[in-house]
């Protein structure tokens, strides 16, 4: 008996002590929790149901030179309603035929399609309607003065999830130049100035009310974002839009693979257009990549300009030098050289060599000149700067490739190859630089996108015309090869643009396209120059010739040949284009007069017109013959309004001469 008690009472010794160690380890715990893990436990409790948002700032604006809109942040909204939690049910009844309605007019479907919603939403304990996605600024406004929304978050269940979306107003144009700064990287001119352009993210606090759904606390952010700052770029939107559309037409019609077209003001390198285009596989165009500045490629005979200068600048030539092209064909080392004219041009100056752009005329002069002393020629490749990268802001330019006579690739024909735009890689970016400064007077100036950084209205940074190279040849040899690229235009391979209203220089390139030679399914070697036929054709100049204000690239890729692959026929019709209309529609502010008059023909020319455009007039004078400035300048000061089309001179007018003159009517001239 007394054995039994005593286990019992072991038992119950051994159940209390489990209870006391069961007791003390959850009075632990709660002290521990209470006063040593409060604090941790407290903070979890409140970022599951409370959590800290960032209202990411606007971007700044990018705006070409005039003002004009190039790429903007907008405001967009997705609007919610918590029709269970915050909207009382006599408010509800009250106000949702009202609701309904407004909702009608903004969003388009019917008062009883949204009455049957909120109902459906108010029956279900729905705390995260879905009302409309995507909303503008305005509407977003309008709709918070909707009945039961104007009673803000609590009253009315009001959600409006704020978001910034990225737009160009003026469409595609100059796209990839623009740029971006997103999922897919940093690219253009967003991309090179994202840490600038970035403002300060605002904090709205939200509180969750449901899996993945958080509601604003307030009506008001903690802290507001602030937006970032603006770029003002060089491009002039009427020149970045004939550029556009002339290099997009000429692409439509020689179904080209892609191709790029590039305006640079002369004197400060401010880029006023850029387009580059590539095809699709339904054979429409966008803009795909910045071909000007990132594609490095075989320039063709475009190149013939830096040997010609180079060989007058050494004075180891001059433009009357006599070369034999012999009948269009010779061989250096066992590898072709042959003119596009079967039989050659015979024998013909260095000048007519390029303006014709004879392969074996300038190959020959140079072989003569610098085969026993290459570096020389290098030299002046260098500093006409075509050895490294321009230097540009925005990421992605190409890489050149020019080889030296210490490099294992230098072989016995890499100086003549090099003669004429082959066995070299450059960008259109640099061709252009190179260019550029020949038109400007021999002073090289750096390609320019952006001419200031902006915050707050006012200007923070400015980018002034940064100088290259201050002189890359005499001015002698500058003059020369002006003379000779004007004429190229004139009486060369660019004839067919020639036009007697406007002066035009430069040069044609047309090569043919390298493809690496990679085997095909059958064991064959494909690729290379002469299996593929692929082309390369290019124009760059500058215009006006005499006094030149822009300077010009046009490179395409990969033309029909059916339908044509020379420079001349595919390339140099755009920069036609590009010249034409801007030369017609670009004002110009800066007109130089000089008082003192050099010849009598130009006098007279003057006091003649000076009769004319004073003499009362009773009657529609004939203007026919006139060049559209004087036609214009006289018809105005005679009362009438002016409309013309086309370049030149008038060909037709609207209201033939001798009829009754009535002031305020308008006249249409059509010139040619």
């Amino acid at each position: 008996m007394a054995t039994h008690k005593k286990s019992i009472l072991t038992k119950f010794y051994i159940v209390a002590s489990f209870i006391a160690l069961l007791l003390f380890t959850i009075i632990f715990r709660l002290v521990n929790i209470q006063y040593v893990q409060g604090e941790k436990y407290k903070k979890l409790a409140t970022e599951l149901t409370v959590k800290e948002f960032k209202i990411k700032a606007n971007k700044g604006n990018v705006y070409a030179a005039d003002g004009n809109l190039l790429a903007t942040s907008m405001s967009k909204y997705t609007i919610r309603m918590d029709v269970m939690a915050a909207v009382k049910n006599k408010i509800f009844e009250k106000n949702i035929a009202a609701l309904s309605k407004e909702l009608s007019k903004m969003l388009g479907k019917s008062v009883s399609y949204y009455q049957n919603k909120l109902r459906t939403a108010k029956r279900r304990k729905n705390r995260y309607l879905l009302i409309a996605r995507n909303i503008g600024y305005n509407d977003y406004l309008k709709m918070k003065t909707f009945p039961i929304f104007n009673k803000g978050v609590y009253g009315g269940g009001f959600i409006a999830e704020h978001k910034t979306v990225r737009t160009h107003p003026i469409g595609k144009i100059a796209e990839r130049t623009i740029g971006y700064d997103d999922y897919r990287g940093e690219a253009g001119i967003e991309g090179a100035f994202a840490d600038f352009m970035q403002g300060e993210d605002g904090l709205r606090w939200k509180q969750k009310i449901a899996k993945n759904q958080w509601k604003p606390i307030s009506d008001v952010n903690e802290k507001e974002p602030l937006d970032g700052h603006d770029i003002i770029t060089t491009i002039d939107v009427n020149i970045q839009d004939i550029t556009h559309h002339a290099l997009l037409r000429q692409l439509e019609y020689f179904e080209a693979d892609h191709g790029c077209a590039v305006v640079m003001e002369t004197k400060t390198g401010e880029i006023k257009a850029i387009s580059n285009l590539g095809r699709t596989s339904k054979g429409k165009y966008y803009e795909k990549r910045n071909y000007a500045v990132w594609e490095s490629h075989e320039p063709g005979s475009t190149f013939k300009l830096v040997s010609l200068m180079a060989a007058l600048d050494d004075k180891v030539i001059d433009t009357a030098t006599v070369v034999d092209t012999e009948k269009g064909r010779i061989y250096i080392n066992n590898r072709k050289v042959e003119d596009s004219k079967k039989g050659g041009y015979g024998k013909i100056s260095a000048a007519r060599a390029f303006e014709v752009s004879s392969n074996v005329g300038v190959v020959k002069l140079i072989k003569k000149h610098y085969d026993h002393q290459p570096e020389k020629f290098i030299y002046k490749v260098a500093k006409y700067g075509f050895t490294k990268p321009v230097g540009f802001q925005i990421k992605g330019e190409g890489k050149p490739y020019i080889p030296e006579p210490k490099d294992k690739a230098w072989s016995k024909i890499s100086l003549e190859w090099m003669s004429w735009g082959y066995g070299i890689s450059v960008t259109p970016m640099q061709t252009l630089m190179f260019y550029n400064a020949v038109a400007n007077n021999g002073i090289m100036v750096k390609p320019r996108f952006v001419k200031e950084l902006r915050r707050d209205g006012k200007a923070e940074k400015i980018f002034k015309t940064e100088i290259v190279n201050s002189k890359i040849a005499s001015k002698e040899t500058l003059s020369k090869v002006r003379k000779v690229m004007e004429n190229v235009v004139v009486k060369g391979t660019a004839d067919n643009i020639y036009s007697p209203n406007f002066s035009m220089a430069g040069k044609t390139g047309t090569a043919k396209k390298y493809i690496p030679r990679t085997k095909n399914t059958k064991g064959e070697w494909e690729g290379g120059y002469y299996s593929t036929e692929r082309y390369v054709a290019s124009f760059a100049g500058f215009f006006p010739a005499d006094e030149p204000k822009y300077s010009c690239i046009v490179v395409v890729h990969d033309p029909d040949k059916k339908k044509g692959y020379y420079g001349a026929t595919v390339a140099a019709p755009i920069f036609k284009e590009i010249a034409q209309k801007i030369y017609t529609t670009t004002p110009i502010n800066n007109q130089s007069v000089e008082d003192k008059v050099k010849f009598a023909a130009i006098e007279n020319q003057y006091q003649n017109y000076a009769k004319i455009i004073n003499k009362e007039y009773t009657k529609v004078p004939n203007v026919k013959g006139m060049s559209a400035m004087d036609a214009v300048a006289m018809l105005e000061n005679i009362g009438l309004k002016v409309k013309f089309s086309g370049v030149g001179k008038v060909r037709t007018q609207s209201i033939k001469k001798g009829e009754k003159l009535v002031k305020g009517s308008t006249i249409v001239l059509k010139l040619s």
